[in-house]
C-alpha cells in the first residue's frame, strides 16, 4: 500500500477547466465515498479549494488507483476523460509526500506562502475522518504536513512576507482604484474568503463595508466582527447595494453567476470588482461596462511573480524545510514498517523457546524451581543475544530507499508467516486533526 496523488490546480489547468472540476459540499462527499469504495483504494480525503482538487489516497495498484480516480474526477466534472487528463497530475510514493508537504507550506499556492491552505487541508482531514475514509498512512502523512506547514511559517515568515489571495486581489483594486481608505465596499458571500476579505479590508481603513449573504446570520456576524463601520443585507438586496459601492468582492461558492451585467446599475465612480469564487461568481461581461474593471483568479498575480515579491531567500528557506522533513518523514516510515517484521520474529523465538522449556519440563520433571528458571533465563537471553545484532541492523537498513526488501529478508530467512508483521501491527490511528 503506497500514496498516491491525483489532481489538477491552477498550475496544470485553466480557470474554466478548474471550474468545471470544483467540487464542493454533498458532491464532495459524494465524491470522497466514490474513490474510497473504487476497487485499488483503501484510504482518501480530498483538497479542495478554488485553484485545486487533489485526492490523496492510498493504493495497492499504481496505475488502477491512477485510473480510478481519474475516471471519478472526469465524471463529476462532466468532461471526458482523455480531456480532464491533459490537466491531472500525478504523484507517487516519495513524490507525493513532497507534494502534500509542499502544498502545506503554500510553495505550489497561486500566491506563494499563503497560509489558507493550513485551514483548507485541515478542513479536508477531517471531513475524511467524519466519513470514514481515512487510516492510518493518510493521518500520518496529512498531520505531518500540517506540523511542516506551521514550521515553515514560523521560522520563515513566508505567511508574512506573502500574501492571500484576498490580498493580492485587494493590491489590483488599489491600482484601479486608488487608496482603498475611505471607500464603499461590498463582500458578497460569508465564508472563510469573506472573512480574510472583510479582515483586510478593515486593515486597509476602507470606509464601510456591507455584507451579503443567503443566509442573514452569518452575514451579520461577520459584519460585527468589522471594526470599520459595517451592516449586513440580505442577498436579495444586493442589486441596490451594487449601486452604492466602490468596491465589489465576491466569493459565495455558488454553482451559477451570483451578479450579472444586467445587475450593475451606471454609475459615476470608478469601481471595481474582484471575483475570488470557483466557479465564477461574476458574469465576466461585468468588466466591460463603463468605468468598470474586473478581476478573477485567472487575472491575479502568477506564483512565480509572488516568489519574486517575497524574495528568493524566504522561498528557498521554506524548500530546505520541505526537503528536510521529506526525508525525515520517508526515514522514519521505512523504519516503522520494518517493525512489525522484527516483532512477529521476536514472537515466532518467544513460542519456540517456551516451547523447549516445556519440553524440558516434561523429560527432567524432578528438576527443582531454581534450577528451572536458571534454565528459562539463559536459554532466553541467548537467543535475544542472537537476535539482537539483525533486528537492530535491519531496522537502520529499512531506513533507507529500498529498505523494505530487508524486511522481506527477514521474512523468508525465518520462514514468517506472511501475515504475522500484519497481526502485530498497531491499528489505524482515528483522532483529531492538529
Amino acid at each position: 500500500m503506497t500514496v498516491l496523488v491525483v489532481g489538477i490546480s491552477h498550475r496544470s489547468a485553466p480557470v474554466a477547466m478548474l471550474e468545471r472540476a470544483a467540487v464542493s459540499g454533498d458532491e464532495l462527499v459524494k465524491l470522497l465515498h466514490e474513490v474510497y469504495d473504487s476497487e485499488h483504494v483503501a484510504e482518501t480525503l480530498i483538497v479542495s479549494t478554488c485553484n485545486r482538487v487533489e485526492v490523496y489516497a492510498v493504493v495497492d495498484k499504481f496505475h488502477g488507483g491512477v485510473s480510478d480516480i481519474s475516471e471519478l474526477l472526469a465524471r463529476h466534472a462532466g468532461v471526458q476523460l482523455e480531456e480532464l487528463s491533459r490537466h491531472l497530475y500525478v504523484h507517487y510514493e516519495d513524490r507525493a509526500v513532497q507534494h502534500a508537504f509542499s502544498v502545506a507550506c503554500g510553495l505550489d499556492s497561486m500566491v506563494v506562502g499563503e497560509s489558507q491552505i493550513l485551514g483548507q487541508m485541515r478542513q479536508a482531514f477531517r471531513l475524511a475522518q467524519a466519513e470514514g475514509t481515512i487510516g492510518r498512512g493518510l493521518h500520518e502523512l496529512i498531520q505531518q504536513a500540517l506540523r511542516v506547514g506551521k514550521r515553515a511559517h514560523a521560522e520563515t515568515g513566508v505567511d508574512k512576507a506573502g500574501a492571500s489571495l484576498v490580498s493580492v486581489g485587494l493590491a489590483v483594486a488599489e491600482e484601479h482604484l486608488g487608496e482603498l481608505s475611505g471607500k464603499r465596499a461590498l463582500v458578497v458571500g460569508a465564508g472563510a474568503m469573506s472573512g480574510l476579505a472583510v479582515a483586510t479590508l478593515d486593515r486597509a481603513g476602507i470606509g464601510e463595508i456591507v455584507v451579503a449573504n443567503r443566509t442573514f446570520e452569518r452575514a451579520r456576524r461577520l459584519a460585527d466582527g468589522a471594526r470599520a463601520p459595517a451592516r449586513a443585507i440580505e442577498l436579495a438586496d444586493l442589486n441596490g447595494a451594487l449601486a452604492e459601492a466602490d468596491l465589489v468582492v465576491s466569493c459565495t461558492g455558488a454553482t451559477g453567476l451570483v451578479i450579472t451585467a444586467e445587475q450593475v446599475p451606471p454609475a459615476e465612480q470608478r469601481r471595481f470588482f474582484l471575483d475570488l469564487a470557483l466557479p465564477h461568481d461574476i458574469d465576466r461581461a461585468v468588466g466591460e461596462l463603463p468605468g468598470v474593471s474586473l478581476a478573477g483568479l485567472d487575472d491575479l498575480r502568477t506564483a512565480e511573480e509572488a516568489t519574486q515579491a517575497l524574495g528568493p531567500r524566504a522561498v528557498e528557506a521554506v524548500r530546505r524545510i520541505v526537503a528536510d522533513e521529506v526525508a525525515a518523514f520517508l526515514s522514519a516510515a521505512r523504519a516503522a514498517a520494518v517493525a512489525p517484521t522484527v516483532v512477529a520474529l521476536r514472537s515466532k523465538a518467544a513460542q519456540v523457546v517456551d516451547a523447549e522449556l516445556a519440553r524440558l519440563a516434561g523429560r527432567l520433571p524432578g528438576l527443582d524451581e531454581r534450577d528451572r528458571a536458571e534454565i528459562a533465563q539463559t536459554v532466553r537471553r541467548v537467543v535475544d543475544k542472537l537476535l539482537h545484532a539483525p533486528t537492530v541492523r535491519v531496522k537502520q537498513l529499512a531506513a533507507a530507499p529500498g529498505g523494505d526488501t530487508y524486511a522481506a529478508a527477514l521474512r523468508e530467512l525465518f520462514d514468517l508467516d506472511p501475515k504475522a508483521p500484519e497481526a502485530v501491527a498497531r491499528p489505524d490511528i482515528e483522532g483529531p486533526a492538529s
